[in-house]
């Protein structure tokens, strides 16, 4: 077996909290001008063109801009632009694209739309140069550095934190920016986790999952279901807790096994419950979680640092789920850099 450390997954994921300082630090006056933007022509909506992880980073955008920002957020469908000429109406909308690498030419479609139609137009990406970039209003650079490994980690928390930036300079409000200028060193904590390379022994032989997070962390169950699939080829399915209940938890009997995002705030109770009904059908729970009462249901709990508010609470739990993806897929002696069938950078239309 080949030394994991030695990958550039290994490596970048490790990079996360070095990824998130410079970012913070060199893209606040870029948030802020956007901000001002947003507020002088009064945009009443957002809407967000993005594929694979960066459209799992576009699900926190529809909770935290909602929640903390008042701002409706809606997900593009690029096949309207590219394939049935069917473009909608954007109206007073800020036109945001995610893209690592800015080079899809569907999101790149959606933005130039955009534009022609006069609205705010904004594009979040690790290639300032890219055809993305260029199409944009305005650029918040992630800082990422060269992201080798397929698998997106470090773009895709760089993502989120250039979301939660932009939501702080809108509302200006100075706990939530202190708050988010600390998450750095809570994240060097989140990685310091031991023992998940002993977890993913345990579920060598697992063949299908499900990832369940709600609220705020909707996005971190879609974020680790795509790293199952794409590190280890598990069949692993995202669900909200509520949707789960409504036909899927049909699935679940003795020793099913299902990753529980659950960390502390206002959904905590309604996870609680959730893996109470799960566990009383024979579910065994990986559970991810700073909460005590939630990792004791768990079979195999994964302890977050504690103290993070909810909002910012996506950017932590998806790092055990990064460990466990890469330290189940070495298990398997799969290439974690190289899995079968992926490219880098993926364009669509």
């Amino acid at each position: 077996m080949s030394d994991l450390t030695t990958t550039h997954l290994y490596r970048e994921i490790h990079e996360q909290p070095a990824v998130l300082t410079r970012l913070l630090l060199a893209e606040r006056a870029a948030a802020a001008d956007l901000a001002v933007e947003i507020r002088r022509r009064q945009v009443d909506h957002v809407v967000v063109a993005a594929r694979g992880s960066s459209d799992n980073a576009a699900r926190y955008a529809q909770y935290l801009l909602a929640a903390a920002n008042g701002l409706p957020v809606g997900l593009a469908t690029p096949s309207l632009f590219t394939v049935y000429a069917a473009p909608p109406r954007f109206g007073n909308a800020l036109v945001l694209g995610i893209s690592q690498s800015g080079q899809s030419p569907d999101i790149v479609a959606v933005l130039a739309e955009a534009r022609r139609q006069g609205a705010l137009t904004a594009a979040i990406t690790n290639a300032p140069g890219s055809p993305l970039a260029q199409m944009a209003d305005f650029v918040l650079h992630l800082h990422a550095g060269e992201e080798r490994a397929i698998a997106a980690t470090k773009t895709y928390t760089a993502s989120l934190a250039a979301i939660a930036l932009l939501s702080v300079a809108l509302d200006e409000d100075p706990k939530r920016r202190a708050a988010l200028e600390e998450l750095p060193g809570v994240v060097a904590q989140a990685l310091a986790l031991a023992g998940v390379d002993r977890v993913a022994e345990r579920y060598r032989y697992m063949s299908a999952c499900v990832v369940i997070g709600r609220g705020f962390n909707y996005c971190t169950a879609f974020e680790l279901a795509l790293k199952l699939k794409e590190l280890t080829y598990t069949v692993a399915e995202p669900y909200s807790s509520a949707d789960f209940r409504h036909g899927p938890l049909a699935l679940v009997s003795e020793g099913f096994p299902m990753v529980i995002v659950a960390p502390s705030g206002k959904m905590l109770p309604e996870m609680l419950d959730f893996m109470a009904t799960a566990r009383s059908r024979g579910a065994e729970l990986l559970v991810i979680s700073d909460h005590p009462e939630a990792l004791a249901l768990a079979r195999v709990p994964l302890a977050l640092p504690t103290g993070a508010p909810e909002w910012l609470s996506p950017l932590l739990t998806v790092l055990p789920g990064q460990l466990f993806a890469m330290h189940l897929a070495h298990a398997r002696d799969l290439d974690v850099d190289h899995p079968r069938g992926l490219r880098k950078v993926t364009e669509t239309r």
